[in-house]
């Protein structure tokens, strides 16, 4: 099974992986979690991700970042490989529920899954007005006589 490593501005990493926890009791514990406040240098930032990848353990880990070109993904690039450490970013709550979903897969169908339920989690949701609705406007008149004067 590979493992899976997030990495977010603080303090967005370790809530995912508080979140994980609500649909995958228990199985939260095996998610790393990199939170980086503002003053970490890329250095830093570099060396915490390492780390958390090492303890992932497995043959393969999956990345998840949280926004391209930010310091928290800057540093997961420079540790993924490409091959044993996947890189996703753009993280949501449905991509890393996907991601724990089909934990079993290899990684690179398991990095597919992530990225589809990532996708599939955005969409609008406005509430819709009733359609062919006959409007009842209320009276003006509060004897209900419906008068003019």
């Amino acid at each position: 099974m590979a493992g899976l490593v997030i990495v977010a501005h603080a303090p967005l990493a370790a809530a995912l992986r508080a979140v994980a926890g609500h649909c995958f009791a228990g199985e939260h514990g095996a998610i790393e979690a990199v939170d980086v406040p503002p003053g970490w240098s890329a250095e830093q930032a570099e060396a915490e991700v390492r780390e958390a990848v090492r303890r992932a353990g497995g043959d393969e880990v999956l990345v998840l970042a949280d926004v391209f070109g930010a310091t928290p993904c800057n540093a997961a690039q420079r540790v993924a490989d490409g091959q044993r450490v996947r890189l996703a970013v753009g993280v949501n709550v449905p991509m890393l529920w996907r991601a724990m979903c089909y934990a079993g897969l290899p990684l690179d169908q398991r990095i597919e899954r992530a990225l589809s339920g990532g996708a599939q989690g955005v969409m609008p949701a406005s509430p819709q007005r009733p359609q062919d609705q006959t409007l009842h406007l209320q009276p003006h008149d509060p004897s209900h006589r419906h008068h003019q004067q």
